[in-house]
């Protein structure tokens, strides 16, 4: 526990007048309270015996005090999500302080003063050219006075929990030994992003690793915060398909505004941009198998396997019950990946037309249920499945309630007539119409909706 506040002797310049207990979410905290000598009043939330602790030292975070991030949970700053990461991890740790220290509001320059530059920001500044514009200091903060706390509590030597160089060397100037800075657990968001960006590009404050959220997703892995803003896009997207382990059922489809996926002649090159066609790589990437109809493979020619991304081919698999692909196809000549050729065992087995290609004949296909299709896949070892197309056989796994997540991509285009998109028999009261959580991001000018059918 820390030392008591009635016997320690105070630090020169700051003294201690009382002591309690704070519980939080992150843990029981004791709580110092100081007064320095212009009689600013500082706060040290300290958690078990931080003196103690040897080898580097302790966790310490000297968090700055931000009225409108800690208390109204300002997105315009990530200060409020810093100081409950701190506590969180110096609770997980075992030990450790956080100082809270007022007057530090605006790196210094005041409450008032920071609106003032929020006002400015509005209009296109930056954090830094806000504060010069108002004939302000950049950064005005004095850590003297932690200085004193952290000697007052028996610590001269600390992993500083801080992305800032610039703490590190005044804590250094003032005789406190910082043998590390860790970085805080804290994601950039889209509110703040600029001002931090301007942090790290104008003040030196530590930049993103340039993570490779990508590479971990394709292994089978959730990537954590702190997170780069496109590799937090990427995890967003792609994350909870990876999270749902070895066994997966997604669907695909891009349409026009209108709900169709090629015009009355079948041309469908191409309804949706190159973002949607990337996003569709990722896609394959991340599946065991690729799933569609002969009738796309006759129309479309497919190569169906992973360009534009960092990634391994699935295996394709295709559904056709009458044995009718054009044997000519990318699918059925082309050897970069696997193909299962799924014919009805009551059509003549055809001759595979290369060695890629494995002839599966499967009892009553035609009217295989896709749930029983998906367990027949898994059998082989292929639990991660795309259905990619096209629309008759998304629509038919759609309403079969065989998908966990459908990504349902809408281009800005009326083609007014000809190969439908997503189509099931509805309902007669838009009461009983599907409803399932969704979520939305752009890609380029269109639109991918992302709708969880898993009820999860």
């Amino acid at each position: 526990m820390a030392p008591n506040a009635e016997s320690a002797r105070p630090a020169a310049g700051v003294e201690r007048l009382t002591a309690t207990v704070l519980p939080t979410v992150h843990g029981v905290f004791d709580m110092i309270g100081y007064r320095c000598g212009e009689g600013a009043e500082h706060i040290a939330l300290v958690y078990g015996d931080p003196a103690a602790v040897g080898g580097r030292g302790p966790l310490v975070r000297i968090h700055s005090e931000c009225l409108t991030g800690d208390a109204f949970g300002s997105l315009r700053c990530d200060c409020g999500e810093q100081l409950a990461a701190a506590l969180s991890v110096i609770s997980a740790e075992g030990a450790g302080v956080v100082i809270y220290a007022r007057g530090h509001e605006g790196r210094g320059i005041g409450l008032l003063n920071k609106l003032r530059a929020y006002a400015l920001q509005d209009g296109g500044l930056d954090t830094v050219d806000a504060n010069s514009h108002l004939g302000l200091p950049v950064e005005a903060r004095d850590y003297s006075q932690s200085a004193e706390i952290l000697r007052d509590l028996g610590i001269r030597r600390l992993r500083l929990l801080s992305s800032n160089p610039a703490k590190q060397e005044e804590l250094t100037r003032l005789g406190i030994e910082v043998t590390e800075r860790v970085r805080l657990p804290v994601a950039d968001r889209a509110e703040n992003s600029r001002y931090l960006d301007a942090k790290r590009t104008r003040m030196g404050h530590d930049h993103l690793p340039a993570g490779d959220a990508w590479a971990e997703l394709t292994a089978g892995r959730v990537p954590e915060a702190p997170l780069t803003a496109s590799d937090r896009e990427l995890v967003e997207r792609y994350g909870p398909l990876v999270a749902r382990g070895e066994r997966a059922a997604v669907a695909q489809l891009g349409q026009s505004l209108d709900g169709f996926i090629a015009s009355r002649t079948g041309d469908a090159e191409f309804v949706t941009g190159e973002e949607d066609r990337t996003h569709l790589h990722r896609l394959r990437a991340l599946v065991d198998a690729v799933l569609l109809g002969w009738r796309t493979v006759a129309s479309d020619d497919p190569r169906l396997t992973v360009r534009a991304v960092e990634g391994e081919n699935p295996v394709r698999v295709i559904l056709d019950p009458g044995a009718r692909s054009p044997r000519a196809s990318a699918v059925l000549s082309d050897g970069s990946s696997p193909t299962l050729w799924l014919v009805d065992a009551a059509t003549p087995t055809p001759q595979a037309p290369s060695p890629h290609v494995t002839v599966l004949p499967v009892t009553g296909l035609r009217e295989l249920e896709p749930a029983a299709l998906l367990e027949l896949l898994a059998g082989r070892g292929l639990g991660r499945v795309l259905v990619e197309g096209g629309g008759r056989t998304v629509s038919r796994f759609v309403r079969a309630g065989a998908v966990d997540r459908l990504y349902l991509t809408t281009a800005s285009l009326l083609i007014g007539d000809g190969v439908p998109g997503l189509r099931f028999a509805g309902s007669d009261a838009l009461a009983d119409a599907l409803r399932v959580p969704a979520r939305k991001f752009m890609l380029g000018e269109d639109v991918c909706t992302v709708l969880d059918f898993s009820g999860e």
